[in-house]
């Protein structure tokens, strides 16, 4: 793994890490975020972001910017589940109801919570992105029923709550990294997956994974971490600066995502994949005890209850 990193604190470039292609919408928000603080410094700050995995697997740069070894990094919520307990009710199955509910509940109380709470392990919440709704889909048939998916060998992140989920429903939980994903389905060691239609575009295994079902089991968001070494690093001025600016980033990220996963969508029905609906009511009952077991064992009422509040 490479590591050209410069602080911010000697000649003001910092390095950005991202698994997601060149183009995605978390790596052009970071691009924005860049730009802008580039104008607003003239020049003294910037960024350099490396896309498509090139600085390692989620966790991997999640512990490289907690050492300070990477200034920021974009993850998803999903893989933060279990080193960052407070990112657990984010991930849950069906706690939002929609797009626009979480979106709600990650501009709000329950959003400030979780960015304010990494700051206890090394890191700086600098915003929370889109990424949309997170469905199944697999190489064998359609999914209408959480009977549909037994014996399926479906692909889930490294978080006990995915893990939870995917076995409640019937299937067989297999953590895979994310750029594996595509090979494992290829050759069957998967059969299965769920994600996003932007994610499932890009990465290209709609070429495998002709069958997609729209479960909308999560909308687990994405959090632009930022090493609280780096940032402490900076002047009061230029940590205000940088908070703000990646603040204004989430509406432009939330305008490219939108119109984004619209041409993915497109792109993978012209492509042939076959698309359904689901018997919804059947999947809440199937993952409602894994919502009640982490809401009970983690003591995340009150974030749960802001995230319901704002429905």
């Amino acid at each position: 793994m490479g590591a050209p990193v410069v602080r911010a604190a000697t000649n003001g470039l910092m390095t950005a890490a991202d698994v997601h292609i060149d183009g995605y919408p978390t790596v052009e928000a970071v691009r924005w975020i860049s730009k802008r603080i580039e104008q607003q410094t003239n020049g003294r700050l910037r960024i350099r972001v490396y896309h498509s995995g090139q600085l390692g697997r989620e966790n991997d740069t999640v512990d490289l910017t907690r050492a300070g070894a990477l200034d920021i990094t974009r993850v998803n919520f999903a893989p933060l589940t279990n080193p960052f307990p407070l990112t657990q009710v984010f991930a849950l199955p069906y706690v939002f109801d929609s797009v626009a509910h979480m979106r709600r509940a990650v501009d709000g109380e329950a959003g400030a919570t979780v960015r304010k709470g990494f700051e206890a392990r090394g890191l700086v919440g600098l915003a929370i992105y889109d990424a949309g709704s997170r469905n199944f889909y697999n190489v064998r048939r359609p999914v209408v029923e959480p009977a549909d998916l037994h014996g399926l060998k479906i692909r889930v992140p490294p978080s006990d709550i995915f893990i939870e989920l995917v076995r409640r429903l019937g299937a067989n939980p297999t953590p895979l990294p994310y750029g594996e994903v595509y090979s494992a389905m290829q050759t069957h060691l998967i059969e299965g997956a769920e994600n996003n239609w932007r994610t499932f575009h890009t990465s290209r295994q709609f070429e495998v994974a002709r069958y997609w079902s729209q479960s909308a089991h999560s909308y687990s968001p994405e959090a632009l971490l930022m090493s609280k070494k780096t940032f402490d690093a900076l002047t009061p001025a230029d940590r205000e600066l940088l908070l703000v600016t990646a603040a204004e980033s989430v509406v432009y990220m939330r305008e490219l995502w939108d119109r984004m996963e619209n041409d993915s969508r497109e792109h993978v029905i012209k492509a042939g994949v076959k698309v359904n609906d689901v018997n919804r009511e059947a999947f809440h009952k199937a993952a409602k005890p894994v919502v009640d077991h982490c809401i009970e064992k983690s003591g995340l009422h009150e974030i749960y209850d802001k995230i319901r509040a704002v429905a």
